[in-house]
């Protein structure tokens, strides 16, 4: 496997604000560091965040580790660490740090473990000289680190990773879907699902089938039922409600149903939405099931890790966010911001119908269209205007402008 950064000569004017590569006088580290800033550089202006994590990233094994440490085991396939060297490695996990265990696994391929504290991610994907540089050069613009692994696996020295037609707005930044790591571990995809519109539209989501009756009142094409509670005493009648009211709506519908796939299914629902929880919960046999049943697939991501571990099971739709701040759902990673969605939409939309939620109102609506984003997902924007009627056709009217 490749260790060597791969990348252009030297500018002394690059730097990068959030990664070191240490030791800070080992020829490896410097070299690291030299090649992370070059590939920053080229990834186009991205927005300073003070708040961004801040690493140290191991040319060496370190003495000590903790939080913000990241320690590389770059290994061939004959190679296997022993006891002591996983107990050490425990050892890092337990402080805080991340240990990334890389493995080649075949011609030009190779296999990643990345252990953080409470998880552990697995991928594989091409070998490239220029991986670990790449790496440090994602931390370094905010990604947590499992987003920056694959965002770096899919970095290619020769540029095949980007598209020529984004240079100007994206610099070097990867949007080919097939230069990026599979995600491992996940039970095998049925299949692609059936296919929803390209562009949702607006698309509130309600707490309960009152709510979705009054969207079905405006005809609004695309709504989601999301109760949570599994023991809700009136699930199946809020759920056959919802959709009911959606045959009422005259234009094509796309009405999802949030978590409750087997009672969508038997209230013949045209589709449903899970998290990432729900489908990682998900056995073999269930997701043939899902599958089985002909409803549409939305599948909600909050990074790059989760758009593969998605993408593997081919839904009809990717939700992403939280896109600003919000209240009406605890989410663990920080918002992503408008940056992060343009990328999203030139990755994810040549191949799925993308939805932008989290934070979105008509306050902020224009802005978060001008990504080319299809469709947003709305709650407090509907639930708690004073004029539903004329929140939605406001909200409508933005999307009727970008036809």
């Amino acid at each position: 496997m490749t260790t060597h950064p791969g990348a252009a000569a030297p500018s002394h004017d690059l730097h990068l604000s959030n990664v070191r590569c240490l030791p800070d006088d080992a020829p490896l580290a410097m070299a690291w560091q030299q090649a992370a800033a070059q590939i920053r550089a080229r990834l186009a202006p991205w927005p300073d965040d003070a708040s961004a994590p801040r690493w140290r990233l191991h040319a060496q094994t370190p003495a000590s580790a903790g939080k913000g440490d990241v320690i590389w085991w770059p290994m061939s396939s004959a190679q296997t660490p022993g006891t002591a060297a996983l107990m050490q490695r425990d050892a890092w996990r337990a402080a805080g740090a991340v240990v990334l265990d890389s493995r080649a696994s075949a011609a030009g391929r190779v296999e990643d473990t990345l252990y953080t504290s409470d998880t552990i991610y697995r991928v594989a994907g091409v070998d490239d000289p220029a991986f670990f540089p790449a790496f440090a050069a994602f931390l370094d613009c905010g990604f947590m680190p499992q987003d920056a692994l694959v965002l770096a696996r899919a970095w290619r020295t020769d540029g095949s990773h980007a598209r020529a037609e984004d240079a100007g707005t994206l610099g070097a930044w990867p949007t080919r879907l097939e230069t990026f790591p599979e995600v491992l571990g996940q039970v095998p995809s049925a299949g692609r699902f059936p296919a929803c519109p390209r562009r949702l539209g607006l698309y509130p989501v309600l707490p309960d089938a009152e709510w979705c009756e009054r969207m079905a009142d405006l005809q609004v094409g695309t709504v989601q039922l999301r109760i949570k509670d599994p023991a809700h005493p009136a699930l199946r009648s809020e759920i056959e409600r919802t959709v009911a009211a959606a045959r009422r709506v005259t234009q094509d519908s796309a009405w999802f149903i949030n978590d409750h796939w087997r009672e969508a299914a038997r209230a013949q629902a045209y589709g449903v939405h899970l998290g990432q929880e729900d489908m990682a919960a998900l056995s073999a046999g269930e997701v043939a099931e899902l599958h089985a049943s002909g409803m549409r697939l939305g599948i909600s991501t909050h990074g790059y890790y989760e758009i593969l571990a998605a993408h593997h099971f081919q839904p009809s739709y990717l939700a992403v966010g939280a896109v600003f701040p919000t209240t009406t759902k605890v989410i663990a990673t920080a918002p992503q911001g408008l940056a992060k969605l343009a990328r999203y939409v030139k990755l994810i939309a040549p191949h799925y119908p993308l939805v932008a939620i989290g934070g979105i109102d008509a306050t902020n609506l224009a802005q978060v269209l001008d990504t080319g984003v299809g469709s947003t997902a709305v709650v407090r924007a509907v639930t708690q205007a004073a004029d539903v009627a004329a929140a939605v056709m406001e909200m409508q009217a933005e999307f009727a402008r970008r036809v």
